[in-house]
């Protein structure tokens, strides 16, 4: 990696570092993203494996990040451990910036203002053709969100980035984990436990991130798994089984029936009690029976039984 000289760091997680930094010889800006490997018998992280190999298949497309080179290095000598640890370097073709950023500029500061409305078309154009040739190859990319799509702010380009948790899906459908997809992104039905899903959990968050685009904010923000529901069926209405086959038996512990989310809580978290709670009672669907609402989150078997389509939903337990 003597070649490249690390500029500044421009971002991290839980994967590692992202640098973004120069080739000496030629001057060309690039992104090194920097994967520690734990020695361990697990080697390289399977996200980071995952990433190479959909990337060499996908980044000749011009609406995904291209990845230029994949290399192993070896790190200095740790001077208390004197161990050697090796480090997987990805380099990517260099974009200034996500879109994440790009809208929180037009947000916020001394000019807040909304994106232009042909700058909202061309993002989005980009961003369903990326999508339309991640599908078109077997790929569900699993965690489209604006911090993983990458802008050159001059000239209007947007790529798809961060694969680590795409994979290749077959026809017909076999079941995959359903803790994809940052939450405020992610399907109603990834979101009701599903294990069987196709494309449609991408379209869902090109869906939320165009709504973003022109709110200039998150479209459903919710903080849990359930409160992210309530507000995907409070704006868009509760789902029958007429309307999508199947989804009243997606969720244990949780049914739609009869045009209304019924929900069974069992055991229920402390913190998604008292968002239910605090929800309801700010939307005046709640009227309380039995003890008080501190005294909820202490009955260790709990349940509770809301019709959300009831003017004055009763709680009990």
């Amino acid at each position: 990696m003597e070649k490249y000289e690390k500029l500044e760091k421009v971002g991290e997680g839980t994967y590692g570092k992202v640098y973004k930094a120069k080739e000496k010889t030629t001057g060309q800006l690039v992104a090194l993203k920097k994967t520690r490997l734990e020695m361990d018998e697990e080697g390289v992280p399977p996200t980071a494996l995952r990433e190479v190999s959909l990337l060499q298949m996908l980044s000749q497309s011009l609406y995904v990040v291209r990845l230029l080179l994949c290399v192993e290095h070896v790190d200095k000598k740790n001077t208390t451990t004197g161990i050697s640890k090796p480090i997987l370097y990805l380099v990517f073709e260099y974009l200034d910036t996500d879109l994440k950023k790009f809208i929180d500029s037009h947000r916020k500061g001394s000019n807040p203002r909304p994106l232009p409305p042909c700058q909202i078309q061309s993002f989005l154009f980009q961003l369903l053709k990326g999508v339309s040739h991640c599908h078109s190859h077997g790929v569900l990319h699993r965690d489209l969100k604006p911090q993983n799509l990458l802008v050159d702010k001059d000239k209007g380009i947007l790529k798809i980035a961060d694969l680590g948790l795409g994979r290749a899906f077959t026809v017909p459908m076999k079941s995959y984990t359903h803790e994809i997809v940052t939450l405020w992104y992610r399907a109603p039905e990834v979101l009701l436990g599903s294990t069987h899903y196709s494309t449609g959990v991408d379209i869902w968050s090109v869906g939320c991130i165009f709504a973003e685009m022109v709110r200039r904010q998150a479209l459903f923000p919710g903080d849990s798994e359930f409160q992210q529901l309530l507000h995907i069926f409070r704006l868009l209405g509760t789902p029958t089984d007429e309307q999508w086959p199947g989804v009243t038996s997606l969720r244990t512990g949780m049914c739609i029936r009869n045009g209304s989310l019924r929900i069974l809580l069992v055991q229920f978290h402390r913190w998604d009690l008292m968002v239910l709670i605090s929800y309801l009672k700010c939307s005046n669907m709640i009227q309380l029976k039995g003890s008080r609402p501190r005294q909820l989150w202490i009955i260790p078997s709990l349940i509770i039984l809301i019709s959300l389509n009831s003017k004055n939903a009763i709680v009990s337990y």
